[in-house]
C-alpha cells in the first residue's frame, strides 16, 4: 500500500494555537468523566465501603483479566440531567476479557439512586444488550439494583424499550446460546430481581446480596407480614431453601472469582474470521490530531492527516483519489485488521456519493468492515446540485450503507449535521459503535443555517410591525443557543446518541477493540433456551 506522507509541522504557530485550544476540550471531558467516575459521592461512597461493599469499577478492576482493557460505554450518561444526581446514568457497562473471553458487563452502580432504573439507565442497559447480541459477547450482570424507579413510570415501565426490554433482551440472548451469568451484591427488588433470576447461573454474596419481588415495605403493605429482608430473599435463603441461587459466596471477591470460574466453564473460544496482519505503530504521532483539527469547525482539515495517524504504517490504498474528492475512501489496517475508511473532506456533492457507494459495494463484496468518519455539513443543495441528481445519488449512498453485510463502525470528528449523519452511517443506521471527539457537532441542521431558515419562517408568518427589530433579536439569538445547545456533544452523550465522548488520541486503540470484536467469528450455539428451575 502506499504510505500517506504528512504536510504537519508541529513547530508552526497555527499548529500550536489549535493543539492548546484543543487540549482545553480534552481536560474538560477529563474533568467531566471524573464527575461520573465520583459516582453517588463522597459520603454514599463511605457508606457503600463500610457495608464491606466494592465500587462497581472495583469489581470490574478485579473481575477483567489483569492487564487487559476495559472498553467503557457512555460513561457521561444523563450529564447535566436530574440536577447532575445520575452519574453515569447509575449503571457501568463496557466490554472486558474474562479468562480469555470478551464478555459485555454491566454493573449496576448501587450508590446513585440505589442503582434505580431511571430513562437514561434502561436505554443504556439496553444498548449494552444490544452490543453483546451482535458481537455474540456472553453477558455478565454485576447487579447491586433497586429496580424501576418508580415516579418515572411512563419513561421505563410500559414501552417495548423501557424495562421489560432489558428482560426480553436476556432471555433472547440466553435463547440464542449467549451466555447470561451474574453476581448479585445488594438489594434486588422487583424488577431488579429478574436479572439475575433470568440469568443461566450466578452467585449471590452472603450477607448483603438479597433477591425479592416485593420487599419488605411491599410485603407489610400488601399481605400484613413483616419480615426483615435477609428472612425474606438473603443468599442464605436462596441458596439453601429456594433453589433459586447457584452459589453462595462469603465476599465480594470471592464471588467475583466464582463468576470468573463459571465464564471459565463455557468453552466459549471466539477465533478471528480472518486472517489478521501484525500491527505496526503509524509513522506519525496520534498525539498531533488535536492540533490538525482544532476548535473550529469552520476551518477544513484534510482526513488523510487523521487516516495517517490511525492506521498500521501510515499506510493506505486510496480509491478513486482523483475523482469525487469531498469524500475519501481507501483500505488499511487498524491494529492488524483490515478495514474500509470512508471519511468527509467537505460537503457531498452528487460524485462523492456515487465514489462511497461503489467502495462501499467492493467492501462488502470483500468482507471488509468499514470505518465512517464524519465531518460534513451534509448534502449539496441547490438548483445544480439538483439538476445533477444529488437527491437519487445521496439515498444510493445511504442505501448501499444500510444493506451492506459487514461491521459499520463510526466516530464523528467533526461536523456532523442533517442527511450528511444519515449517509455516513449514523446511529439511526445502527453502526456496531459510534463514538465523538469532543470538538463534534451532531444535529439536524448546522446553527447557522438552522436559525436563518427558522427566522426567515417567523418573519414571514408575523404581520407587519407585530414584533419589532429587538424581539426578533431575541428571538434569533434564542434559536441559536437551541441548535448550539442541542448539538453539543455532551447534551448528544447524556442521551446515549453515542457510544461516548473519547479522546481522539485514543481512537486507535478503542478502534481497535471494535474491529477485534468485529472480526470473532459468531459462536454457534443450539438455539434453546435455558428453563431455570
Amino acid at each position: 500500500m502506499t504510505v500517506l506522507h504528512s504536510s504537519i509541522d508541529p513547530r508552526d504557530s497555527g499548529f500550536i494555537a489549535r493543539q492548546q485550544a484543543y487540549v482545553q476540550l480534552i481536560d474538560q471531558l477529563h474533568d467531566r468523566l471524573d464527575w461520573a467516575l465520583a459516582g453517588g459521592g463522597e459520603r454514599m461512597v463511605e457508606r457503600h465501603h463500610a457495608r464491606n461493599k466494592l465500587l462497581a469499577r472495583e469489581r470490574i478492576d478485579l473481575l477483567i483479566d489483569p492487564g487487559t482493557a476495559f472498553l467503557e460505554l457512555t460513561p457521561l450518561a444523563a450529564w447535566g440531567l436530574y440536577d447532575g444526581q445520575l452519574p453515569g446514568a447509575g449503571i457501568v457497562t463496557g466490554i472486558g476479557t474474562v479468562r480469555g473471553t470478551a464478555c459485555m458487563i454491566i454493573a449496576n452502580d448501587a450508590t446513585v439512586k440505589g442503582g434505580s432504573f431511571y430513562r437514561e439507565t434502561v436505554k443504556k442497559h439496553i444498548r449494552a444488550q444490544d452490543i453483546a447480541a451482535e458481537n455474540r459477547l456472553p453477558v455478565l450482570y454485576l447487579v447491586d439494583c433497586g429496580g424501576a424507579n418508580l415516579n418515572q413510570m411512563e419513561e421505563v415501565f410500559y414501552d417495548e424499550n423501557h424495562f421489560g426490554g432489558t428482560f426480553y433482551r436476556q432471555c433472547r440472548m440466553s435463547a440464542d446460546g449467549l451466555p447470561q451469568l451474574a453476581v448479585v451484591f445488594g438489594e434486588c427488588t422487583a424488577g431488579g430481581a429478574y436479572i439475575p433470576a433470568l440469568c443461566d447461573e450466578f452467585v449471590m454474596v452472603d450477607g448483603n446480596a438479597s433477591i425479592h419481588l416485593g420487599g419488605p415495605q411491599i410485603v407489610r403493605a400488601a399481605i400484613s407480614e413483616v419480615v426483615d429482608r435477609m428472612d425474606l430473599g438473603g443468599a442464605a435463603l436462596h441458596t439453601f431453601k429456594s433453589g433459586v441461587s447457584d452459589h453462595i459466596a462469603p465476599d465480594e471477591r470471592s464471588a467475583l472469582g466464582r463468576l470468573r470460574d463459571m465464564v471459565g466453564a463455557l468453552d466459549y473460544t471466539q477465533p478471528f474470521e480472518h486472517k489478521i496482519t501484525a500491527p505496526r505503530p503509524p509513522l506519525f504521532d496520534v498525539a498531533e490530531i488535536p492540533g490538525i483539527v482544532g476548535t473550529d469547525l469552520s476551518r477544513p482539515f484534510d482526513p488523510r492527516e487523521i487516516i495517517a495517524r490511525l492506521v498500521d504504517g501510515s499506510a493506505f490504498h486510496e480509491f478513486k483519489p482523483d475523482w469525487g474528492e469531498t469524500l475519501v475512501c481507501g483500505f488499511a489496517h487498524i491494529e492488524g485488521f483490515p478495514v474500509g475508511i470512508i471519511a468527509n473532506n467537505g460537503v457531498l456533492f452528487a460524485e462523492a456519493c456515487l465514489k462511497g457507494t461503489h467502495f462501499i459495494e467492493l467492501c462488502d463484496q470483500r468482507g471488509t468492515p468499514l470505518l465512517f468518519l464524519q465531518n460534513t455539513t451534509g448534502f449539496m443543495v441547490g438548483s445544480e446540485a439538483e439538476i445533477g441528481g444529488i437527491s437519487k445519488h445521496s439515498a444510493k449512498l445511504v442505501y448501499a450503507m444500510t444493506n451492506a453485510r459487514v461491521p459499520r463502525y463510526t466516530v464523528i470528528t467533526g461536523s456532523s449535521y442533517g442527511a450528511g449523519n444519515y449517509g455516513m452511517s449514523g446511529r439511526g443506521f445502527r453502526p456496531r459503535f459510534l463514538f465523538m471527539w469532543p470538538n463534534a457537532r451532531l444535529g439536524g441542521m448546522n446553527p447557522d443555517i438552522g436559525s436563518a431558515v427558522l427566522m426567515d419562517l417567523r418573519r414571514g408568518s408575523i404581520n407587519k410591525g407585530a414584533a419589532n427589530d429587538e424581539e426578533l433579536a431575541r428571538h434569533e439569538a434564542e434559536l441559536r443557543r437551541m441548535f448550539d445547545e442541542k448539538s453539543d456533544p455532551y447534551f448528544c452523550t447524556a442521551r446515549l446518541f453515542d457510544d461516548g465522548i473519547i479522546d481522539p488520541r485514543d481512537t486507535r486503540r478503542v478502534l481497535g477493540i471494535c474491529l477485534a470484536l468485529g472480526s470473532m467469528r459468531p459462536v454457534q450455539r443450539p438455539a434453546r433456551p435455558v428453563y431455570r428451575m
